[in-house]
């Protein structure tokens, strides 16, 4: 198949028409031609390369990477590197090969990396373990392309023998290793990069991520529904005045934000975790939009997600050259930046209107092994009037939360919540037989009543839930457990859930009808008070205790700073 286009050459950062022919799914001719004004070429729109997520966990779309493919290539993404390390901490590798079956039943790019950190703490209970036995059985298939995210930053500063292991046969067998190293700095983020750690998606400003590229990281800039780091990283402002002592930076630092010279800086721009009712809206052709209005120039932006994604884990696309695979997208403008059709393999699987593939279906089996709870479970005991406890206090859009504290009265010897100062409790409910219940407090969601819940709960996924009134935080859990994992909420007024049957984590339904009853549930969440974005997305997150300040896993509240266990109530 050969045709003329204008194309988008991400080696030189220049347009220009060219012939380009296409024979067994690879670009073999791409020769610049000469046009006039009245010259018409074979294709109208400007023809670009697919998009490619760096770093992304497709169940954290509550869909099925078949699924996913779907709704992705209507908005020119045409490969992901995947981090299966959601379903791998349910299912262990059992989970991980059925992503990988999944995937390549659809014509779409799913380049796979072995999770690294299962558990991603030795502080939680988690379905699978998987060790650098396994590991290496993962870095040897052909689907994996790299070792996903090194969580366990303290196991890679403290010389912990399983974690090095799993580094060095990363290096071993060539596959790059992602890092996950939130405000790691100085003499740490020295120890932690001389294991060939090379990637960061965690970064939250402009100086943390000065400080990790300058030591030779590349930066990954997250858009997801709930970690939106780019406002943060690309919206400099007026430089200087954003810091605090601009004065104080040296000389390099203060260029950066004179002058504007920041966005070499970045590498990629990823989703990292993405719900169905966002990625409905747009995938990566959004970010580039995002970027753009945040000041990255737009050829800059698309680089992040093609060429540069393809060279850092030696995929075989990314550019419209010879001998790549041809996986490219037309849009409309540079300006507009409308898809109007994605190319996998040269064969168009997004035709404007219409993708041209089904989506086969997961069989699914239960892996919730918990019995049905009581308000009882949910109660926090103090034998006095009043007591002072430390709180979760979380924000919208952010990953880290803040250790705080808060004086709460107790009735019949139970400690209470206290909507005024917008103190609520949270639980973790063991999920694979054990029957741990770890309870707390936390502060930021605005629930006036009622309660939420899911079996989404980063990385181990036990059950979590977070309300005012014990009856109906149980009442939460228990409709968790009937529908063998997923979404609830529920309060005096209404009660309604999303079934995840899939480990717990996903649905075989299309990302329509997931998002569909996710608005609903988020309707009814924003009824009884709470104001958060993404409030089921930012409570998953309250269980990830690898990321600071404080969160809670089923064995106890976490103190991420001092990584250890604290006490709720303070003595």
């Amino acid at each position: 198949m050969s045709f003329t286009a204008y194309i988008l050459d991400v080696i030189s950062d220049s347009i220009y028409p060219a012939r380009i022919t296409v024979e067994n799914g690879l670009f073999t001719e791409v020769t610049p031609i000469l046009v006039s004004e009245t010259t018409k070429l074979d294709v109208r729109g400007l023809m670009i390369p697919g998009f490619i997520d760096a770093h992304i966990h497709i169940e954290s779309s509550m869909i099925t990477p078949a699924q996913f493919a779907k709704i992705a290539v209507r908005h020119g993404t045409t490969g992901v590197v995947c981090d299966p390390h959601e379903i791998a901490n349910v299912l262990g590798i059992e989970g991980i090969e059925a992503m990988i079956e999944n995937a390549k039943q659809v014509p779409f790019n799913f380049y796979f990396s072995a999770p690294s950190c299962v558990p991603a703490t030795g502080f939680e209970t988690s379905g699978a373990i998987l060790n650098s036995s396994e590991i290496e059985y993962l870095l040897k298939k052909d689907e994996i392309v790299a070792l996903g995210e090194m969580m366990n930053f303290p196991g890679v500063i403290n010389g912990d023998e399983e974690v090095l292991k799993k580094l060095a046969l990363a290096r071993q067998y060539g596959k790059p290793i992602d890092g996950h190293a939130p405000l790691l700095s100085r003499e740490e983020l020295d120890k932690y990069l001389a294991q060939g750690i090379s990637t960061d998606h965690e970064c939250s400003n402009i100086l943390e991520a000065f400080e990790k590229k300058m030591k030779g990281m590349k930066i990954m800039v997250r858009d997801g529904s709930s970690a939106m780091d780019m406002e943060g990283l690309f919206n400099i402002g007026e430089g200087p005045s954003l810091i605090e002592n601009p004065e104080s930076l040296g000389l390099i630092y203060r260029d950066i934000f004179e002058k504007k010279i920041y966005s070499p800086m970045f590498d990629f721009i990823v989703s990292d975790d993405k719900h169905p009712n966002d990625l409905i809206k747009g995938h990566l052709n959004k970010s580039i939009k995002k970027a753009v209005d945040l000041g990255i120039d737009i050829l800059k932006a698309i680089s992040m997600v093609t060429i540069n994604p393809a060279y850092h884990y030696n995929l075989n696309c990314g550019a419209i050259v010879p001998g790549a695979k041809a996986d490219y997208v037309i849009i409309d403008s540079l300006y507009d930046f409308n898809v109007l059709e994605t190319y996998i393999g040269g064969e168009c699987v997004f035709d404007g209107e219409n993708v041209l593939f089904d989506a086969p279906e997961v069989e699914s089996r239960n892996t919730i092994d918990a019995s049905k709870k009581t308000a009882s479970d949910f109660d926090i005991h103090y034998d006095g009037d009043e007591c002072e406890v430390n709180v979760i206090e979380c924000t919208d859009g952010d990953l880290l939360t803040k250790k705080t504290t808060a004086k709460l009265i107790t009735k019949g010897g139970i400690v209470q919540p206290d909507i005024y100062q917008d103190v609520l409790k949270i639980a973790v409910v063991e999920r694979y037989g054990k029957g741990n219940i770890a309870n707390a407090f936390i502060k930021g969601f605005g629930l006036k009543k009622g309660a939420i819940a899911s079996s989404v709960a980063h990385d181990s996924h036990n059950i979590i839930v977070v309300g005012y009134d014990s009856q109906e935080m149980a009442d939460a859990v228990n409709k968790v457990i009937d529908n063998q994992g997923g979404i609830s909420v529920v309060s005096d007024d209404f009660a309604d859930s999303l079934p995840l049957p899939i480990a717990g984590l996903m649905s075989n339904e299309d990302a329509h009808v997931v998002s569909d009853k996710l608005a609903i549930l988020h309707n009814m969440t924003s009824a009884l008070g709470c104001q958060l974005e993404a409030p089921f997305m930012t409570m998953a997150f309250m269980a990830l205790l690898v990321i600071p300040s404080l969160k809670i896993s089923d064995l106890g509240l976490f103190d991420g700073d001092a990584f250890e266990f604290i006490d709720v109530i303070i003595n």
